[in-house]
């Protein structure tokens, strides 16, 4: 199997950028971490994805980049934040959810997700972080990100994601793509694309037939001299830290505390993003209080 990585190339003397990933390690840590039915998995894997890609175009190691998409479906939301070096992160709101196939036969994305907003968020540095907005038009997440790059930022695009299960719920096969064109890109080059991206049957078996990003691309983008400017690795990760949740304890004020403390049982925190489990003993509480009370 291939190693979850994501490429950057260029295209037609730059009119034309493009990504493209394989996830299926990150996607399936992600689903143990989070045991996630199959539907999830496939919602919170083309998010994951999605992320690795648009994260990569961060320009500083400390920009983060959060993709939110909350809808009225069973799903609730998905959250997924990446950095710009390849990790990423995420949950689903519903892990368990369960829904028949769609009318294709495929797993029902749009249906879990229901109707609602896809939010970009941006985090630079800055004293306010840029958000862009935009309804979910499909809930299958790849055309609703093309919208969102039509709409929020002006960049016609392309993007495809895709999540193929195994018969036992493993993740079998994860990935995609995203082309997008540049300012000034010529008709030719346009028509060109459009016809290539058509003729695509999907992300997923292509990448089931043996196929890596780099393969996909070249084959998108042939005769228009592609070239490959950039790969990293894929990865997900959390950043959690038992100094990081007892910080968060010690935020939540001393009376918490207390209370927790005369309870005088254990207490257990979950990280969100990875379910990690931390555990505090009453005399590690009685510990925390002593710091918060400096």
């Amino acid at each position: 199997m291939m190693a979850d990585h994501m490429i950057r190339a260029m295209a037609a003397q730059g009119q034309i950028r493009a990504f493209g990933a394989t996830t299926r390690d990150l996607v399936e840590t992600a689903r143990a971490s989070h045991n996630t039915s199959p539907v999830a998995t496939a919602a919170l894997g083309r998010l994951l994805t999605a992320g690795v890609m648009m994260g990569s175009m961060m320009k500083n190691d400390r920009d983060l980049l959060t993709l939110k998409i909350q809808g009225d479906g069973p799903i609730g939301g998905i959250t997924v934040t990446a950095d710009a070096k390849g990790n990423v992160k995420g949950y689903v709101n519903n892990p368990m959810v369960a829904l028949p196939c769609n009318d294709k036969g495929k797993l029902d994305v749009a249906g879990a997700l229901g109707i609602g907003v896809l939010s970009v968020i941006r985090d630079v540095g800055l004293k306010e972080p840029y958000v862009g907005q935009t309804i979910l038009v499909s809930g299958e997440i790849a055309e609703d990100l093309t919208y969102y790059y039509a709409t929020s930022e002006q960049t016609p695009s392309s993007v495809a994601l895709g999540v193929l299960m195994n018969k036992d719920n493993t993740v079998r096969q994860a990935g995609g793509f995203m082309i997008q064109l540049m300012p000034g890109a010529s008709e030719e080059v346009i028509g060109t694309l459009e016809e290539r991206i058509g003729g695509i049957s999907s992300v997923t078996s292509l990448l089931d037939e043996g196929m890596g990003p780099a393969q996909i691309l070249e084959n998108l983008l042939s005769g228009m001299d592609p070239e490959i400017t950039d790969r990293m690795d894929a990865r997900f990760f959390c950043g959690c830290t038992r100094q990081r949740v007892e910080k968060a304890l010690v935020s939540i004020g001393k009376q918490e505390l207390k209370d927790m403390i005369q309870e005088g049982k254990p207490i257990e925190m979950n990280c969100h993003f990875c379910n990690k489990r931390y555990e505090f003993s009453v005399e590690e509480l009685r510990l925390l209080l002593e710091k918060a009370a400096r």
